[in-house]
């Protein structure tokens, strides 16, 4: 049981507006205007309707199906089932009317009148010019011969009524096909009128469940403007100051902005030379020919399963579909009137294939454009994870802080909420937790160009969401200055980049300062202390043994065990640098941390259903805990009590500190879309298979995961959701695998089962090949001896019956 706490964040937030047409123009700030609370309450108050309310509609009794007997699985595989249910549909339609780039800006710097702003392509944006001028011109530009950075807009609230109306329609359309359904039950609605009224609604629905597959992801309001500038510097002894500063920017509502940054450096350039409006409508005509049409739209468990993947073919089934799809709409005539044989339909697709090519990593589409007949390659992430925007290394933030704290380690000022290990907590831990509790924060880059720290903000971002959690870009500010620090301060747990060295000498405006070029971190002395909490209280008479102090050190049996990392989390940093030494990757580091999240949160639902009895951060427990398929449980796994209670005591603090921001709430109404939407809802695979990687079963309790694994996964998207729990760091299938070796026969064939069915799924057939030879050829034994035994029984069946039948006959 779980409720959805209102809660009413001061931030902007409606969904984006199906019009984007450049006939009005759209009011435009670099920071989050303020909402009245009833319409941010209305969206937290919707979050319950969610978890039933956005089911497939494939699958809209899911809560209340029977679960499959052990019986109906034993049949062949059915390959069909494990194919993906939906037609795939590209992300980006080719005759959708959103463009790609919507505005392209030029601010030059004028000895005399300082920023201002030269072009906007293709109509002006109204609001602050001076603002987005300054912004475009960042401290020191002048400089440096050449200085990128980001900034983002949010767009103003005047779109509400039009989100509302169209959120309206939908609810209509569904309730007209509800009724219709009912009617034609009762033999009210003829046939040929439910069948047009069907055919005339269904690609309106389906634009309606990508809608819903958005809204999982949620956001706060209306997605931002992402502005990618670029800076030049040119040397020229006719100019006053013997030098010409001019900031192009691009403004998209694509967060893979980073894409853009060959073409800023060529129209820059050319804008040099020929400083006209003509000059930006070949640039903006040229990004927005860009097709990206057969880049195929993933679900939201396929997105996961292939940001945890690094095989470079997943998911390329769904990109050969795509170009079968383009071939059939090209000619729909002659493959109709005029079917081809199959060795002629394959060698069409083949060229097809060759003339639209596929990637060759589908991590990333590849397409081109064209700009002043130049041919430029582009790369665009296929999966796009909250909170990621631009280009950034999460390795070089962590290395930067890491260093100096390695060398020479400098205790900080103590805080229940940040210092969660002591006084010489990791700096980057120090970061994470301020983050999750929402803190102010600063980046300072002095004498750095604005771009390194603007990326910095952005990895800080990714870091702390995890691909899980996410409020956080919406209130950062990767570049700022000190004319806007009014503006500033008004946001709550802000995230900004400054080049400033006056913030330093301000505590006052910050609850931890970053310094980049020192890499050390400062927690204020003005920093607000931690509140005591109702939660903090009841768990402190619940667990008197393992409760925190007032600096958040976790006591108890961890001390006395001699444990001096109760949270894990040193442990975790360590493994973190080493995997870093070892030169593991981007990919392997941003893994890590989403797991760190992924554990953190589950942790955060397991206090409170220790301290409240339920927990909104946990939706079906009930269903999960009543033992459907043979097993129960839900949420973390710890291998016992002692181990729960210290690390429940160990994170209090930070825990309670993360349930008063705007990200937690923003998690449980995500918790509550993804809800409606999963396939398998009556058992916990994250809680079942964490019972197998850390806990000693017996053979009866194992079986029982094991069989129950086999009842509940069948279809394409119940084996998606079973790949998003066994990612490849977390050693793939190996520990499903290990029902192969179960002493129960019937086990071990359950286990056949559950496995033919994962290699038959376009995703699931990876993780097979990725099992040891060990499990596969038992495996394949197990295949062999159960074909064997069938094969055997109907031979004696078929030996029984004939002598009966011909005595029957004599």
């Amino acid at each position: 049981m779980a409720t959805i706490l209102p809660y009413r964040p001061p931030t902007s937030g409606t969904s984006l507006s199906s019009s984007t047409g450049l006939d009005r123009k759209a009011s435009l700030s670099s920071f989050p205007s303020s909402r009245t609370p009833s319409s941010t309450s209305l969206r937290n108050g919707s979050a319950h309707k969610a978890i039933t309310g956005r089911a497939r509609r494939n699958d809209s009794d899911s809560s209340t199906r029977t679960p499959p007997t052990p019986s109906s699985h034993s049949n062949p595989i059915n390959a069909a089932a494990l194919r993906s249910p939906r037609k795939v549909k590209p992300q980006y339609p080719a005759d959708s009317p959103e463009r790609h780039v919507e505005y392209i800006l030029v601010a030059s710097f004028d000895i005399d009148r300082g920023p201002t702003m030269e072009h906007q392509y293709p109509g002006a944006i109204s609001g602050d010019e001076n603002m987005l001028a300054e912004l475009m011109l960042p401290d020191q530009a002048h400089v440096r011969n050449q200085d990128w950075t980001i900034f983002f807009l949010h767009k103003d609230t005047a779109d509400e009524e039009e989100a509302a109306e169209a959120k309206r329609l939908r609810k209509e359309r569904i309730e007209r096909k509800k009724k219709r359904n009912e009617d034609a039950a009762r033999g009210i609605v003829e046939d040929g009128t439910l069948e047009e009224e069907s055919e005339n609604e269904e690609e309106q629905e389906d634009e309606d469940e990508e809608e819903e597959e958005e809204e999982i992801e949620g956001g706060e309001g209306p997605p931002l403007i992402y502005v990618l500038n670029l800076v030049n510097t040119k040397q020229d002894t006719t100019a006053k100051r013997g030098a010409v500063v001019k900031a192009m920017a691009i403004c998209t509502r694509h967060s893979f902005l980073h894409i853009y940054k060959p073409l800023l450096l060529l129209a820059l350039e050319e804008y040099f030379k020929s400083p006209y409006p003509e000059t930006l409508a070949l640039l903006y005509d040229a990004v927005n020919a860009m097709d990206l049409s057969l880049m195929p739209r993933l679900s939201t468990l396929e997105r996961h399963i292939l940001q945890a993947s690094d095989t470079k073919d997943l998911f390329v089934e769904k990109f050969e579909q795509m170009i079968q799809q383009r071939i059939a709409q090209e000619s729909p005539s002659d493959t109709a009137t005029s079917p081809d044989s199959p060795s002629k339909k394959t060698s069409d697709l083949t060229r097809a294939i060759h003339r639209y090519g596929i990637p060759r990593d589908t991590h990333e589409y590849e397409t081109r454009v064209v700009y002043n007949g130049i041919p430029i390659p582009i790369k665009i992430p296929t999966a796009v994870s909250p909170e990621t925007v631009g280009d950034f290394s999460v390795v070089k933030l962590i290395q930067i802080f890491s260093g100096p704290h390695a060398t020479s380690p400098q205790p900080f000022a103590m805080h229940p909420h940040l210092t969660t290990s002591g006084s010489y907590t990791h700096p980057i831990l120090v970061l994470v937790n301020a983050i999750l509790t929402q803190k102010r924060i600063i980046f300072l880059g002095h004498n750095r160009p604005s771009g390194e720290v603007a990326e910095a903000v952005l990895a800080a971002c990714a870091l702390v969401s995890g691909g899980v959690l996410r409020g956080f870009t919406r209130h950062a500010f990767p570049y700022t200055d000190l004319t806007k620090i009014d503006d500033l301060l008004k946001v709550p747990g802000f995230i900004a980049g400054v080049t400033n060295p006056a913030f330093a000498n301000h505590p006052e405006w910050w609850d931890l300062l970053c310094d980049i070029p020192t890499g050390r971190m400062k927690i204020s002395n003005r920093i607000e202390q931690a509140p005591l909490t109702e939660g903090f209280v009841y768990f402190q008479q619940q667990n008197p043994t393992f409760a925190p102090n007032s600096s958040g050190i976790g006591g108890g049996p961890s001390l006395v065990n001699g444990s001096l990392d109760p949270t894990g989390d040193q442990a975790f940093i360590d493994d973190v640098l080493r995997s870093i030494a070892s030169r593991h990757g981007e990919s392997v580091i941003r893994s890590k941390w989403r797991d760190y999240i992924i554990k953190f949160t589950r942790i955060a639902a397991a206090f409170e259903e220790a301290v409240f009895g339920a927990s909104a951060l946990y939706i079906g427990a009930s269903e999960a805990d009543a033992g459907a398929y043979g097993v129960s449980g839900h949420g973390y796994v710890w291998p016992d009590d002692i181990s729960r209670g210290r690390e429940l005591g160990a994170n209090v603090w930070r825990i309670e500190g993360w349930r008063l921001t705007r990200s937690y709430y923003s998690f449980i109404q995500d918790l509550a879309a993804l809800w409606g939407r999963l396939p398998i809802r009556k058992l916990d695979l994250g809680h079942q298979l964490d019972r197998l990687r850390q806990l000693r079963l017996s053979h009866e309790e194992s079986g029982k995961l094991f069989l129950a694994m086999r009842d509940a996964i069948g279809s394409y998207d119940e084996v998606c959701q079973l790949l998003t729990a066994t990612p490849e760091n977390h050693a793939g299938l190996f520990y499903l695998s290990l029902g192969l070796f179960h002493p129960d026969a019937s086990v071990r064939k359950g286990t056949v089962e559950l496995l033919e069915r994962i290699r038959e799924h376009e995703a699931g057939r990876h993780f097979y090949a990725q099992l040891g030879r060990f499990a596969k050829c038992a495996f394949l034994r197990i295949r062999k001896e159960g074909e064997t035994r069938g094969k055997r029984e109907t031979d004696a069946d078929t030996v029984d019956t004939r002598p009966r039948t011909a005595g029957r006959r004599s």
